[in-house]
């Protein structure tokens, strides 16, 4: 199935990095975010991936121009130049990078791919937010949503609170959670499975995926939520990334279901 994500906004909420390359190639570990993310479907056998690109794009397609070479051992030849790249410690992702404009909204990055999605179901998420969400079910939930007459199914999360649980009796605290995933209500995690019947809510680039077209779909009956329980993060701040990254380090990163 084909998998549709949105790598072209500015990122200004993580300006401190964002001013300089695309959020979605912020690093986290040794790779940046869109590789985690786009890990996360191929894991589960979806492997073409469409990028629906505009800020700073060039850094993205450098990046995945420049993959094979980055992942294996190089050999040049300084008296022509010429590079052999040796190894196999690549991936067998198939990857579009489509230029999408530079101020166009969510809605109107997916309508400018309506040529390439075509008629059929695909997959659509963000460029900053993951997960340990198993892909292969969401998409045979969708399905059993399509024949309710649903367009499109959500991944419904609970975002990770701000600040520490605590359970009190009387006076005494008898149990606390460091900054638990609990109780803030169902957000749109990303992660969605759509009919191409979303891009008929879609006008143009002006237009919103979450304020025009999803909030349209779901008036008329036709939106599903998944609800997933598990991890998610969306990487929003710097502190964000910083948490991300030591996740990582020590090896502890849930949305990691790849081996």
């Amino acid at each position: 199935m084909k998998v549709v994500i949105l790598a072209g906004g500015f990122g200004t909420r993580l300006s401190e990095v964002t001013h300089e390359i695309p959020k979605p190639m912020v690093y986290v570990g040794h790779r940046p975010m869109l590789w985690h993310i786009m890990n996360i479907y191929a894991h589960y056998g979806h492997e073409e991936f469409y990028l629906a690109l505009g800020y700073k794009s060039e850094v993205v397609k450098e990046f995945f121009m420049n993959f094979y070479q980055i992942s294996n051992d190089i050999v040049v030849d300084l008296s022509t130049g010429k590079l052999e790249a040796h190894g196999n410690n690549s991936e067998n992702w198939k990857v579009h990078m489509i230029e999408t404009g530079l101020h166009t909204n969510t809605g109107g990055r997916v309508k400018r791919l309506e040529n390439q999605i075509g008629k059929e179901t695909f997959m659509l998420t963000y460029g900053d937010g993951v997960a340990d969400i198993n892909i292969n079910r969401l998409v045979d939930f969708h399905a059993e949503q399509v024949k309710r007459g649903k367009l499109v199914t959500i991944s419904a999360v609970r975002p990770p609170s701000r600040f520490g649980g605590l359970v009190i009796e009387g006076n005494d605290v008898v149990d606390f959670t460091e900054k638990p995933q609990i109780g803030e209500g169902w957000i749109n995690g990303g992660y969605m499975v759509c009919e191409s019947g979303l891009l008929d809510y879609i006008g143009g680039d002006d237009d919103s995926l979450e304020s025009v077209a999803l909030e349209n779909i779901a008036s008329d009956g036709k939106l599903a939520a998944y609800k997933h329980d598990g991890f998610w993060q969306c990487m929003d701040t710097l502190r964000d990334v910083r948490m991300m990254d030591a996740l990582w380090k020590k090896d502890e990163a849930p949305w990691k279901v790849w081996a």
